[in-house]
């Protein structure tokens, strides 16, 4: 089971990765913190600092993922096509 599912490239989320060195996904309703940082951290071979969950009202899940300094979110963005 795959538990990133895509990136979320709203206004406001590409202002994370700008500011906040942050990137938001939205991910598997089961999924956990570990597996959420696990999975980020083979895919784009960056290491992650923390990670923060919101469940919403349509059942979506979304993880702010935070990378450790030395690593950027703008070069993963690109990669992803969200900049």
């Amino acid at each position: 089971m795959t538990v990133l599912m895509y990136p979320i490239a709203t206004e406001k989320s590409v202002g994370m990765i700008e500011r906040q060195n942050t990137i938001a996904y939205v991910v598997a309703m089961t999924a956990t913190k570990p597996e959420i940082k696990k999975e980020f951290e083979a895919l784009f071979e960056a290491k992650v600092e923390g990670i923060r969950t919101v469940n919403t009202a349509d059942n979506h899940k979304k993880a702010f993922i935070k990378l450790k300094k030395g690593f950027k979110a703008s070069d993963i963005a690109v990669k992803l096509k969200l900049v």
